[in-house]
Protein backbone atom coordinates (compact mmCIF):
# COMPACT_ATOMS: atom_id res chain seq x y z
CA UNK A 1 0.00 0.00 0.00
CA UNK A 2 0.84 3.38 -0.29
CA UNK A 3 3.83 4.40 2.58
CA UNK A 4 3.47 8.30 1.43
CA UNK A 5 1.25 9.40 4.28
CA UNK A 6 3.24 10.20 7.26
CA UNK A 7 1.64 9.01 10.53
CA UNK A 8 1.47 12.70 12.33
CA UNK A 9 -0.82 14.10 14.07
CA UNK A 10 -2.25 17.15 15.36
CA UNK A 11 -0.48 20.33 14.51
CA UNK A 12 -1.47 23.84 14.06
CA UNK A 13 0.45 24.63 11.17
CA UNK A 14 -2.13 27.18 10.18
CA UNK A 15 -3.34 30.48 11.41
CA UNK A 16 -6.55 28.74 12.27
CA UNK A 17 -6.60 27.43 15.66
CA UNK A 18 -8.60 24.22 15.36
CA UNK A 19 -6.76 20.85 13.87
CA UNK A 20 -8.36 17.59 12.68
CA UNK A 21 -5.70 14.90 11.14
CA UNK A 22 -5.47 10.97 10.81
CA UNK A 23 -2.22 8.70 9.98
CA UNK A 24 -3.30 5.33 7.75
CA UNK A 25 -2.26 2.25 9.09
CA UNK A 26 0.52 0.49 7.34
CA UNK A 27 -1.37 -3.14 7.49
CA UNK A 28 -5.37 -3.47 7.08
CA UNK A 29 -7.63 -6.34 7.22
CA UNK A 30 -9.40 -6.49 3.51
CA UNK A 31 -12.58 -6.85 4.93
CA UNK A 32 -12.78 -5.89 8.75
CA UNK A 33 -14.34 -2.72 6.88
CA UNK A 34 -17.70 -4.54 6.02
CA UNK A 35 -18.26 -5.10 10.02
CA UNK A 36 -16.51 -2.45 11.60
CA UNK A 37 -19.90 -0.35 12.07
CA UNK A 38 -21.64 -3.14 13.69
CA UNK A 39 -18.51 -3.19 16.19
CA UNK A 40 -18.89 0.30 16.84
CA UNK A 41 -22.35 0.17 17.91
CA UNK A 42 -21.10 0.34 21.75
CA UNK A 43 -19.64 3.65 20.76
CA UNK A 44 -22.62 4.91 19.11
CA UNK A 45 -25.08 4.62 21.86
CA UNK A 46 -22.28 6.25 24.21
CA UNK A 47 -22.40 8.94 21.61
CA UNK A 48 -25.83 9.55 21.42
CA UNK A 49 -26.06 10.80 24.61
CA UNK A 50 -22.38 12.26 24.69
CA UNK A 51 -24.34 14.59 21.95
CA UNK A 52 -27.05 15.34 24.10
CA UNK A 53 -25.29 16.81 26.53
CA UNK A 54 -23.04 18.50 23.96
CA UNK A 55 -25.96 20.00 22.86
CA UNK A 56 -27.06 21.56 26.04
CA UNK A 57 -23.36 22.39 27.11
CA UNK A 58 -23.26 24.54 23.57
CA UNK A 59 -26.44 26.60 24.76
CA UNK A 60 -25.04 26.94 28.57
CA UNK A 61 -21.96 28.36 26.87
CA UNK A 62 -23.78 30.46 24.58
CA UNK A 63 -25.10 32.10 27.25
CA UNK A 64 -21.76 32.67 29.32
CA UNK A 65 -20.19 33.85 26.14
CA UNK A 66 -22.98 36.50 25.68
CA UNK A 67 -22.22 37.77 29.33
CA UNK A 68 -18.90 36.80 30.38
CA UNK A 69 -17.24 37.06 26.81
CA UNK A 70 -15.33 33.60 28.20
CA UNK A 71 -16.51 30.30 26.98
CA UNK A 72 -16.47 28.42 30.61
CA UNK A 73 -13.19 26.08 30.51
CA UNK A 74 -15.10 22.59 31.90
CA UNK A 75 -17.54 22.96 29.25
CA UNK A 76 -14.95 23.81 26.53
CA UNK A 77 -12.69 20.68 27.43
CA UNK A 78 -15.82 18.38 27.75
CA UNK A 79 -17.54 19.20 23.99
CA UNK A 80 -13.81 18.94 22.90
CA UNK A 81 -13.96 15.52 24.28
CA UNK A 82 -16.76 14.42 22.82
CA UNK A 83 -15.70 15.89 19.19
CA UNK A 84 -13.03 13.60 19.46
CA UNK A 85 -14.72 10.66 20.70
CA UNK A 86 -16.70 11.35 17.52
CA UNK A 87 -14.00 11.58 15.30
CA UNK A 88 -11.70 8.29 16.52
CA UNK A 89 -15.11 6.31 16.17
CA UNK A 90 -15.83 7.81 12.81
CA UNK A 91 -12.45 7.13 11.53
CA UNK A 92 -12.46 3.70 12.36
CA UNK A 93 -15.94 2.58 11.23
CA UNK A 94 -17.12 4.68 8.15
CA UNK A 95 -15.17 8.02 7.24
CA UNK A 96 -11.74 7.36 6.36
CA UNK A 97 -11.56 3.83 7.49
CA UNK A 98 -7.67 4.24 7.63
CA UNK A 99 -7.03 1.84 10.90
CA UNK A 100 -8.39 -1.18 12.66
CA UNK A 101 -7.42 -0.20 15.81
CA UNK A 102 -10.70 -0.14 18.11
CA UNK A 103 -10.78 3.33 18.73
CA UNK A 104 -10.59 3.79 23.28
CA UNK A 105 -13.84 4.72 25.49
CA UNK A 106 -12.32 8.46 25.94
CA UNK A 107 -12.98 12.35 25.91
CA UNK A 108 -9.29 12.69 26.20
CA UNK A 109 -7.08 13.09 23.45
CA UNK A 110 -5.29 9.86 23.54
CA UNK A 111 -1.99 10.75 21.35
CA UNK A 112 -1.62 6.79 20.45
CA UNK A 113 -4.67 6.34 18.32
CA UNK A 114 -4.02 7.22 14.78
CA UNK A 115 -7.21 9.66 14.75
CA UNK A 116 -6.26 13.43 16.23
CA UNK A 117 -8.40 16.27 17.09
CA UNK A 118 -7.78 20.09 19.01
CA UNK A 119 -9.01 23.05 19.41
CA UNK A 120 -6.94 26.27 20.80
CA UNK A 121 -9.07 27.15 23.90
CA UNK A 122 -10.22 30.76 23.30
CA UNK A 123 -9.21 33.34 26.60
CA UNK A 124 -11.74 35.61 25.20
CA UNK A 125 -14.93 35.75 22.60
CA UNK A 126 -16.69 38.26 21.08
CA UNK A 127 -20.33 38.72 22.65
CA UNK A 128 -22.22 38.80 19.69
CA UNK A 129 -20.94 36.71 17.50
CA UNK A 130 -22.95 33.61 19.36
CA UNK A 131 -25.66 35.34 17.64
CA UNK A 132 -25.09 35.45 14.44
CA UNK A 133 -22.62 33.26 13.74
CA UNK A 134 -24.98 29.78 12.02
CA UNK A 135 -26.30 32.67 9.64
CA UNK A 136 -21.79 33.26 8.45
CA UNK A 137 -21.84 29.76 8.49
CA UNK A 138 -24.38 29.21 5.84
CA UNK A 139 -21.89 29.22 2.72
CA UNK A 140 -19.89 26.64 4.64
CA UNK A 141 -22.30 24.87 5.39
CA UNK A 142 -23.59 24.22 2.16
CA UNK A 143 -20.11 22.85 1.34
CA UNK A 144 -20.05 20.58 3.64
CA UNK A 145 -23.16 19.22 3.15
CA UNK A 146 -21.95 18.36 -0.35
CA UNK A 147 -18.92 16.66 1.64
CA UNK A 148 -20.50 14.95 4.58
CA UNK A 149 -23.57 14.26 2.65
CA UNK A 150 -27.20 13.12 4.70
CA UNK A 151 -30.71 13.53 4.78
CA UNK A 152 -32.05 16.22 1.70
CA UNK A 153 -35.32 17.85 1.30
CA UNK A 154 -36.26 15.34 -0.87
CA UNK A 155 -36.30 12.81 1.97
CA UNK A 156 -33.19 11.31 0.31
CA UNK A 157 -30.04 10.10 2.10
CA UNK A 158 -26.68 11.11 0.37
CA UNK A 159 -23.46 9.28 1.53
CA UNK A 160 -21.56 12.62 0.22
CA UNK A 161 -18.18 12.63 -1.59
CA UNK A 162 -16.27 11.27 1.51
CA UNK A 163 -18.45 8.39 1.74
CA UNK A 164 -18.39 7.54 -2.12
CA UNK A 165 -14.27 7.97 -1.75
CA UNK A 166 -13.96 5.90 1.21
CA UNK A 167 -15.94 2.67 -0.42
CA UNK A 168 -13.46 3.70 -3.80
CA UNK A 169 -10.48 3.67 -1.33
CA UNK A 170 -11.60 0.39 0.93
CA UNK A 171 -12.55 -1.46 -2.05
CA UNK A 172 -8.82 -0.62 -3.93
CA UNK A 173 -7.18 -1.90 -0.80
CA UNK A 174 -9.07 -5.15 -0.79
CA UNK A 175 -8.66 -6.05 -4.10
CA UNK A 176 -4.79 -4.43 -4.46
CA UNK A 177 -3.62 -4.15 -1.42
CA UNK A 178 -3.33 -0.44 -2.05
CA UNK A 179 -5.10 2.62 -0.30
CA UNK A 180 -4.64 5.21 -3.11
CA UNK A 181 -2.64 8.47 -0.97
CA UNK A 182 -4.40 10.78 -3.07
CA UNK A 183 -7.65 9.76 -1.78
CA UNK A 184 -6.89 9.37 1.60
CA UNK A 185 -5.73 12.99 1.82
CA UNK A 186 -8.65 13.84 0.04
CA UNK A 187 -11.24 12.21 2.32
CA UNK A 188 -9.22 13.73 5.68
CA UNK A 189 -8.97 16.76 3.86
CA UNK A 190 -12.95 17.18 3.39
CA UNK A 191 -13.67 16.01 7.40
CA UNK A 192 -10.92 18.18 8.71
CA UNK A 193 -13.26 21.37 6.44
CA UNK A 194 -16.06 20.08 8.07
CA UNK A 195 -14.63 19.97 11.39
CA UNK A 196 -13.62 23.61 11.47
CA UNK A 197 -16.96 24.80 10.82
CA UNK A 198 -18.59 22.57 13.20
CA UNK A 199 -15.86 24.03 15.66
CA UNK A 200 -17.05 27.68 14.67
CA UNK A 201 -20.90 26.86 14.80
CA UNK A 202 -20.20 24.98 18.20
CA UNK A 203 -18.91 28.49 19.59
CA UNK A 204 -15.38 27.23 20.31
CA UNK A 205 -13.56 29.89 17.76
CA UNK A 206 -14.35 33.44 16.42
CA UNK A 207 -11.72 32.91 13.58
CA UNK A 208 -14.23 32.76 10.22
CA UNK A 209 -13.20 28.96 9.04
CA UNK A 210 -11.06 28.64 5.44
CA UNK A 211 -12.48 27.66 2.75
CA UNK A 212 -9.59 24.91 2.23
CA UNK A 213 -8.89 21.38 2.32
CA UNK A 214 -5.97 21.45 3.38
CA UNK A 215 -4.77 22.74 7.30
Amino acid sequence: MSTAVPPVGVTFASPYPAALDARLDEQLSRWKWLVKWILAIPHYVVLAFLWIAFVLVTIGAFFAILFTGRYPRGMFDFNLGVLRWTWRVAYYSTTGLGTDRYPPFSLGAEPDYPAALDVEYPDELSRWKPLVKWAFAIPQLAVVGLFMGGWHVNALWSPGLVGILTLVGVVLYAFRRVYPEEIFRFVIGMVRWAFRVGAYVALMRDEYPPFRLEP
